[in-house]
Formats: structure tokens, C-alpha cells, sequence
């Protein structure tokens, strides 16, 4: 078996050309080894400005690589990605799993079940800054903290997609700030939401650790992208501004081709991601949607 990772992409969409097919070509621990989109020139468009190749169906993609990569929107992340795993291919994941809780269980309990590698795309976990700041938090006996995630989303661009405009910040920002709060602060044990997920909400979350910490997400700013988190210690405070650069990407690529070699599990693999979906699914039942 080559060192090298083939890995197909499904997807043909902004993030896919921005994030997943540039930094899978780039190797040399990957291959990019084909595109698959619902739309097939929007697939040959982007397969070709990376030198794979454009695939007919998932099959065909499925036949050419070892490992599938997803930038599709959720619900469909959720159906397509059971087929790959049920392929036996190793599954690189956006956040979040799923549209709900139920698919997002489904697939977990696929991925185990076929005992192949996944792993989430957590993008600000994979930059050197977040993992400082981790670290440094772990040495500060944190007791509470606060993050804040809003953006423009909403108002147009290449993101204002019908999942985020139907579901809003909760779905699309949530998932990253609960996943950094729950690993500066310990895991999140609580969470109580209030507000509205197209405007403002705010949530309040309760940590195994004993600390508390807030939230608040929207995606209806007017100005460009503000977002941070903070943690607060008996041993001092530590702030983490967001910021991802495509050498970030390039370690998150990286990674994945490691864990699929080695067979070896990610920290951020999907069981992680159902526990993210599951504080999601909570803090959604006290929305007023």
C-alpha cells in the first residue's frame, strides 16, 4: 500500500474549493483522487483545476480512493457519509455531523460499527494558536470563560446557503465555540440557550470541571467577522482571538492522512462530534425557532 492517502471529495462548492480540494492535492501525504458534486460540471470544474478526476457516481468515487472527504451540507453529510463508511472508507467530517441529533447518531454509530477512521473538521483546533492557548489553559485551574462568534453570515455571500438561513448561527457557529469552550474549560456537561438563532442567542454552559461559561452567536452583524474566546483561572486568564490560515488546513489534512494510516484514532473523531450535536440538540429545544 503507497503512503500516500488517495482521498475522494464529495462536494464542489465554495468550501470545497477553498479548504478541502487545494489542501488534499497539495500532498505529499494526499492525492486528491477524484470529485463527486450533485452537480457534475461544478465536480469536473473543480477536479480539473486540481489535476483529479471527475466522478460519475459515489460508487465510482468510492472505487478510487480510501478515505472520502465531505464539504456538502449536513443533512446530506449525514446520508452520503453512511455509504462511505458502509464502503469501509475513512471519513473526514464538517461540522456539524448532521442536521439532527438522530442522523448524527446514525452515523456515529456506523463509523464504529465499521471500525474505520473519521475526523472532524474543527478548523480553528487545528491551528498552532488554539493549541497554545489549550495549553495554557490547562495551567491556569480555569473557573469560568466566555466566547463570542458573530459574523455577517446571514446578509448574503457565499455561505448565506438555505441550511444556515433556516438554522442559523446555532448550527453553523455553535459547534466551534462549543467545541473550543468544552476543551479550554472541561466537558460540557449543561447547556441552557435563549434567544433566536437568526438574530442573537446566548447560551450558558456547565463544565465536568465545575467551571461555568457563556456564549453568545450570531450571524445578522453588520461588520466583518468578531470572534474570541477567553477562559479565566485561580492561575491567570488567557484569550484566544479566531483566526485559521491555509497552513492550518494543511495540518488538518495532514492528520487525517496520519490516523488513516495508522489506524490510529483522532481526538476529534465523530464520537466527539455527536457530543457537540447533542449540546446543539439541547440548547435548540430552548429556541424560539
Amino acid at each position: 500500500m503507497s503512503d500516500t492517502v488517495r482521498i475522494g471529495l464529495v462536494g464542489a462548492g465554495p468550501w470545497a474549493g477553498m479548504v478541502h480540494a487545494p489542501a488534499i492535492a497539495a500532498g505529499p501525504e494526499t492525492e486528491l483522487a477524484g470529485v463527486w458534486a450533485r452537480r457534475p460540471e461544478a465536480a469536473a470544474e473543480l477536479a480539473a483545476a486540481h489535476g483529479a478526476r471527475p466522478c460519475a457516481t459515489l460508487a465510482e468515487l468510492f472505487d478510487g480512493c480510501e478515505a472520502v472527504a465531505f464539504a456538502v451540507p449536513p443533512d446530506v453529510q449525514a446520508e452520503l457519509a453512511l455509504k462511505a463508511v458502509r464502503a469501509g472508507k475513512a471519513v473526514l467530517l464538517e461540522k456539524p455531523l448532521a442536521m439532527d441529533l438522530e442522523g448524527a447518531r446514525r452515523l456515529t454509530e456506523a463509523i464504529e460499527e465499521a471500525g474505520v477512521v473519521s475526523q472532524m473538521v474543527f478548523s480553528l483546533r487545528y491551528t498552532r494558536e488554539a493549541r497554545t492557548f489549550l495549553d495554557q489553559a490547562r495551567t491556569l485551574d480555569v473557573f469560568g470563560g466566555y466566547g463570542r462568534f458573530v459574523s455577517p453570515g446571514l446578509r448574503g455571500g457565499p455561505f448565506a446557503t438555505p441550511w444556515r438561513l433556516e438554522r442559523g448561527a446555532l448550527l453553523d457557529l455553535g459547534p466551534h465555540v462549543l467545541d473550543m469552550m468544552d476543551a479550554a474549560l472541561g466537558r460540557i456537561t449543561s447547556v441552557r440557550a435563549h434567544g433566536h438563532p437568526l438574530r442573537w442567542l446566548g447560551m450558558l454552559l456547565e463544565h465536568e470541571t465545575g467551571a461555568v461559561s457563556e456564549v453568545s452567536l450570531s450571524m445578522a452583524g453588520t461588520a466583518d467577522q468578531s470572534a474570541h474566546i477567553e477562559v479565566f483561572g485561580h492561575q491567570g486568564e488567557a484569550r484566544l482571538d479566531w483566526k485559521v490560515a491555509e497552513d492550518d488546513f494543511t495540518r488538518m489534512i495532514t492528520e487525517f492522512a496520519q490516523s488513516v494510516r495508522t489506524r490510529t484514532p483522532h481526538p476529534l473523531a465523530a464520537p466527539h462530534g455527536l457530543h457537540i450535536q447533542t449540546l446543539l440538540a439541547t440548547a435548540e429545544s430552548h429556541l424560539t425557532l
